[in-house]
């Protein structure tokens, strides 16, 4: 009984219960807390629409679960209520009917065609303004959270800001010459830290309880190569948010060693390195069904652990991969906050970086010492814990189980793209990766082809990015090379005979991608920005590319 209650008190208030066909929420309650909701923190849909959202998701009334979390009460939601418990036991009552009534669905936005002979460098200019939204206003009833400044989406039903998608995006809007776009974008997440004290998965309320993998700093590095090292001073006290909402209870007494608290994982030896974790246990409210039949399917599972692990996944970018599965092919078997992951704690080593060099341009010179320290120790770290000695590879690591999870996938390149690594470690990476990873299209994901869209036979443009800086980071340009121009190739000849550029790519071969829990989504904000970037890298000075033909006879930019 005390674990029950334990659980409870940890729970988000009034989070509905969440057992298949049933639902037990007091509606007087949900009443208080919808008005509340006016005047506090955003509560996501599900909170506020409780019962009701249920109903509707449960209803399958749309193909995609996410239409009805970015649905707008047209009046207070507590009316709404009352109105469906007034209504839903008559006869002919037509719930899809109910909810045109009383929402407002999101708009589909005409797709965009290039026109006749449009070169693939052309459109992916001409797509940021397409790509660009301003909210600067939403209405308290709106899940989306208002921006001061205009940003970037990255496309198709992914109609707000995510953030680890925007640096790749801001590559790109750098290279058209869009520095007035990467500033706006860079205020925004700064923004984000000061009012939530962290940067959110997305601009909407139910991404409100988790982050994504933390480039922030990045985006302060490349901000700062345009305009300067006074950009890093600038925003000291937006990095220092992000570092402290990654390292919360750390220091803490009551986290003991071999223990975890939130985002921080305190090894046997008391070695600090970090891992994903959303605030909630309950079904994502975007993917609220798909949640629940996972949920169905486990076996002998806690229903809120899995539920946070799904969330979790989320909150890693890779949703979802064999990479977090204990069984490759079975999602229910996700156990995402039990594994300390390369990627993130790599980018945790740049920040703690950025912030030593932030610290010094601010003359605060302790500060600055005691940031290089931590990142000298997560060095270490990284380098002890999440290397892989037997095969020569970067990999995860289980803290519960105290060992490496030796599957190798595109996040190994992360500690050459940091630069957390050494030469005999990059090498040794770099043989693996060409060996198993490098394939016709690009790099793929995961050796493992389970129908998760973060595995085989898939791959993304941010880890093409991430492999080719990398490798060349470490005298690895031929690997890198080959890396970048068979994945331009593939986005080449795909906007050839489809006229758009796309979420994610077959690279087990070349074309569109495919798998996970929605179909492929057109635009696409981190694969323009990666296109423009290798096409770049790879042009002679001087030189133009408008297509990859133009590239492939071409030599590495100096």
């Amino acid at each position: 009984m005390r674990r029950a209650e334990k659980r409870q008190r940890n729970m988000p208030l009034f989070t509905p219960l969440l057992l298949a066909g049933t639902l037990s929420v007091s509606f007087s309650l949900q009443a208080e807390d919808n008005q509340r909701m006016l005047t506090s923190t955003p509560q996501p849909p599900d909170v506020r629409l409780g019962p009701l959202f249920h109903a509707v998701q449960a209803a399958k009334l749309y193909p995609d679960q996410k239409t009805f979390a970015d649905a707008v009460p047209k009046k207070n939601p507590t009316l709404i209520l009352s109105d469906w418990q007034m209504q839903k036991t008559q006869r002919n009552f037509d719930l899809k009917r109910f909810v045109a009534t009383n929402f407002t669905l999101p708009a589909e936005g005409e797709k965009y065609v290039p026109p006749a002979g449009q070169s693939l460098r052309e459109h992916i200019n001409d797509l940021w303004p397409v790509l660009t939204r301003s909210t600067t206003q939403a209405s308290q009833l709106d899940s989306l959270l208002p921006l001061p400044k205009p940003y970037v989406v990255p496309g198709g039903r992914f109609r707000e800001v995510y953030y680890w998608d925007s640096y790749f995006t801001m590559l790109g809007l750098a290279e058209s010459g869009h520095w007035d776009r990467v500033q706006d974008m860079v205020n925004n997440f700064a923004i984000e830290l000061d009012k939530y004290g962290h940067i959110p998965n997305g601009n909407r309320s139910y991404y409100l309880t988790r982050s994504q993998p933390p480039f922030f700093s990045m985006m302060v590095d490349l901000l700062a190569k345009h305009d300067g090292d006074a950009i890093y001073s600038k925003y000291l006290p937006q990095l220092q948010k992000e570092y402290n909402y990654w390292m919360a209870d750390a220091d803490s007494a009551a986290l003991k060693a071999g223990h975890a608290s939130k985002r921080v994982v305190k090894l046997k030896d008391g070695t600090l390195l970090n891992r994903y974790w959303d605030a909630r246990d309950v079904p994502r409210t975007e993917s609220y069904m798909d949640d629940i039949a996972t949920a169905q399917k486990a076996s002998g599972r806690d229903k809120p652990e899995l539920y946070r692990d799904l969330r979790a996944g989320a909150a890693s970018g890779w949703d979802f991969s064999s990479r977090w599965f204990d069984k490759p092919g079975d999602l229910s078997t996700i156990h995402t906050t039990q594994i300390v992951p390369v990627d993130l704690n790599a980018l945790m080593f740049h920040l703690e970086q950025t912030l030593a060099k932030a610290s010094k341009v601010a003359k605060q010179d302790e500060a600055s010492q005691r940031f290089a320290d931590l990142a000298e120790k997560r060095q270490k770290a990284i380098n002890q814990y999440l290397w892989y000695d037997k095969q020569g590879w970067y990999t995860d690591y289980d803290w519960k189980k105290n060992s490496v999870r030796p599957q190798l996938t595109a996040a190994t390149l992360f500690p050459l793209y940091l630069q957390v690594t050494t030469d005999d470690h990059a090498s040794c990476t770099a043989t693996a990766v060409k060996a198993q990873l490098l394939k016709e299209g690009g790099l793929v994901t995961t050796t493992v082809n389970n129908g998760q869209q973060w595995d085989a036979p898939n791959g993304w443009a941010p880890l093409q990015w991430v492999a080719v800086e990398g490798l060349n980071h470490y005298g690895q340009q031929d690997l890198a090379k080959e890396i970048g121009l068979r994945f331009l190739q593939n986005v080449q000849d795909t906007y050839d005979k489809e006229h758009k550029l796309v979420e994610k790519y077959v690279v087990e071969g070349k074309g569109l991608g495919g798998g996970g829990e929605y179909p492929l989504q057109d635009g696409f904000g981190w694969t323009n920005g990666v296109t423009l970037k290798l096409m770049d890298l790879y042009c002679p000075k001087g030189v133009t590319c408008n297509n990859v033909g133009d590239i492939t006879a071409a030599k590495p930019a100096n």
